[in-house]
C-alpha cells in the first residue's frame, strides 16, 4: 500500500452561530500531513486556516482547527450569508515527492444548514456508541430496563 492520505468525507452543520466542518480522512503515512481549509465565493479562492497556504486576515480571528485521530475539524465564528460558498478541505503528505494532494468539497448555504446536534458527535467516536449499545442490553439483561 502506498503512503499518503485520503479525505473520505467533509460534512457542514451549525453549532449555534458557528460553521463546523468535519474532515475526515485515512492516513497510511508517518509522515506529517499538512491540511487546508479554504471557501471558494465568486469564483475566488479565500484561505481559512491551515498549514499550507496563508489564512486571509479576515478569517484569522474567526477560525479556530481541531485535530483528533483521522479528523480535522474547523470551526468558523459568526457564521453568515457573505460565508456561503463552496468549502475545501485539502491534505497533503509533506516531504512527499511528487505531493500527494487530496480534497473534498461540500456547498454551504445558512438556510440548507443542518444543527450539530449529540448524536452526531456519538458517531465520531464509534467506540461511545457501541459502549451505550452494550450498556443497554447489560441493564436490560439485569433487569435495571425494560425496552
Amino acid at each position: 500500500m502506498s503512503q499518503g492520505q485520503k479525505v473520505t468525507s467533509l460534512t457542514a452543520c451549525l453549532v449555534d452561530q458557528n460553521l463546523r466542518l468535519d474532515c475526515r480522512y485515512e492516513n497510511n503515512s508517518l509522515l506529517t500531513i499538512q491540511h487546508e481549509f479554504s471557501l471558494t465565493r465568486e469564483k475566488k479562492k479565500h484561505v481559512l486556516a491551515g498549514t499550507l497556504g496563508v489564512p486571509e486576515h479576515t478569517y484569522r480571528s474567526r477560525t479556530n482547527v481541531s485535530s483528533q485521530h483521522n479528523i480535522k475539524v474547523l470551526t468558523l465564528a459568526n457564521f453568515t450569508n457573505k460565508d456561503e460558498g463552496t468549502y475545501t478541505c485539502e491534505l497533503r503528505v509533506s516531504g512527499q515527492s511528487p505531493p500527494m494532494i487530496s480534497n473534498q468539497n461540500v456547498s454551504v448555504l445558512r438556510d440548507k444548514l443542518v444543527k450539530c446536534d449529540g448524536i452526531s458527535l456519538l458517531v465520531q467516536n464509534t467506540s461511545w456508541l457501541l459502549l451505550l449499545l452494550i450498556s443497554l442490553s447489560f441493564f436490560q439483561a439485569m433487569d435495571f430496563i425494560s425496552l
